[in-house]
């Protein structure tokens, strides 16, 4: 839709009523203003919102790779026995960054008065060091000391929890328990913590402990060291892909590899009703701020109306003059949608604003209130994250703008029909 100099003037003095001190146009001019910030704050809470929870899934995604791998291979039914010639085959695959074996098992945590549940993952430590999440965030002590079967690794809130420091001893107690003559009696071992890590998610340091391998084997009962130059069984397998993009490329070749003999669960499936309930909310969430725009594109609908009748004389006056329907129409239309399109810019703007500096805003209101905002225990993260990804930026937009201009075309399209003579009679 193309304006004409004469329709551009005529639509900014409108925009500018109050300007006059009449108590009508100053009524308009209110309620412009207010669809102007009720669109502005409503892109901009939209903007805001949509990055939190991109930010929330990819911090979440990240952490729980970071601990649990890409693919996890299972064997069908008890524990992975005698898994190294298939570990092997597996990284020979392209775009298999590692495997490592890895056993799991719940356990626990007992120092002195205190106790809590844990899950214990063992592993080698030469594994564990090509995991950044783990290698990059140790706290104190030194990674490569996992080695020796009395050690531990742990999380720095299980640390804080246990009153837990380096070279402390930590109780481990198994689920299963020793049968003796006198009855069954727990089962526990003692280990030496070697180092304190943070990952960032709050929920794995506060409830997983690292083991060696050989540890962990002992510790659970699993084969260790069986003939033939075996290795004894693990829980499962667990792979790292050089491009977490290319998963569903690279399942069918785990597939053949292993014959159809293992089970394979990649990291959408093990984390599928976590990870649907996050895009669920995330959907529901930008139907119901929508809502703010639309609620603010009725205030532009409605102070249009008011404009509309407020100038019915100066309608008349202009179609008498030679103005078109056309023409009309166009100046009452950049009229209502200057409001949208300013208040959508000005949200834009806002929103990016907030995004790029939510951790600072983040810390201000809680130094002004007293009371911690994002709590780590409840959210699993260390810090409020945001990403804006320009392609939401601009659904938001074009959803701003569609709205504002198909209310806009309404009060324009009624000032369009009105019948000049009419429109000079009308008091």
């Amino acid at each position: 839709m193309i304006f004409s100099a004469f329709e551009r003037k005529l639509a900014g003095r409108y925009l500018s009523l109050s300007r006059r001190g009449q108590k009508r146009e100053t009524f308009i001019t209110v309620i412009g203003s207010l669809a102007f910030l009720g669109i502005m704050l409503g892109v901009a809470t939209l903007i805001i919102v949509m990055s939190v929870m991109n930010g929330f899934r990819s911090e979440l995604i990240g952490k729980i790779l970071g601990f649990n791998g890409d693919v996890g291979v299972y064997a069908f039914s008890g524990p992975l026995v005698d898994y190294r010639g298939l570990e092997e085959q597996l990284s020979q695959i392209k775009g298999i960054e590692h495997v490592n074996p890895v056993i799991e098992g719940q356990a626990m945590a007992v120092k002195e008065k205190a106790a809590t549940g844990v899950l214990v993952r063992g592993i080698h430590a030469r594994d564990l060091m090509v995991r950044p999440l783990i290698a990059e965030n140790i706290r104190s002590g030194n990674l490569e000391n996992l080695k020796d079967k009395d050690t531990i690794l742990i999380g720095h809130a299980l640390s804080r929890k246990m009153g837990l420091d380096v070279g402390d001893t930590l109780r481990l107690m198994a689920p299963e328990m020793n049968v003796t003559a006198f009855g069954s009696v727990p089962r526990y071992k003692d280990y030496r913590v070697i180092g304190v890590f943070e990952s960032g998610n709050n929920m794995y340091d506060a409830g997983v402990v690292f083991l060696p391998l050989e540890a962990a084997q002992a510790f659970y009962r699993y084969p260790q060291n069986i003939e033939d130059g075996g290795v004894g069984a693990v829980s499962n397998l667990e792979i790292f892909l050089k491009n977490r993009d290319d998963l569903d490329t690279l399942l069918p070749h785990l597939i053949d590899a292993t014959d159809g003999n293992f089970r394979i669960v990649d990291w959408r499936q093990s984390n599928k009703p976590f990870f649907e309930a996050i895009m669920t909310e995330r959907n529901v969430m930008f139907i119901i701020l929508t809502l703010i725009i639309l609620i603010a594109a009725f205030n532009i609908i409605s102070s249009m109306i008011i404009l509309v009748k407020d100038k019915t004389k100066d309608i008349g006056i202009l179609r008498t003059m030679g103005a078109t329907r056309g023409s009309i129409l166009r100046i009452f239309f950049l009229t209502g949608s200057s409001i949208g399109f300013f208040g959508t810019c000005a949200g834009v703007f806002l929103g990016l604003i907030f995004c790029l500096n939510i951790e600072h805003i983040r810390h201000f209101m809680e130094s002004l209130t007293g009371r911690h905002l994002f709590n780590a225990e409840i959210y699993f993260l260390s810090k409020l994250p945001a990403i804006v990804q320009p392609g939401e930026v601009l659904v938001t937009v074009a959803t701003s703008l569609s709205i504002t201009f198909i209310f806009t075309l309404i009060p324009a399209w009624r000032a369009a029909r009105l019948d000049p003579v009419e429109a000079l009679r009308y008091e």
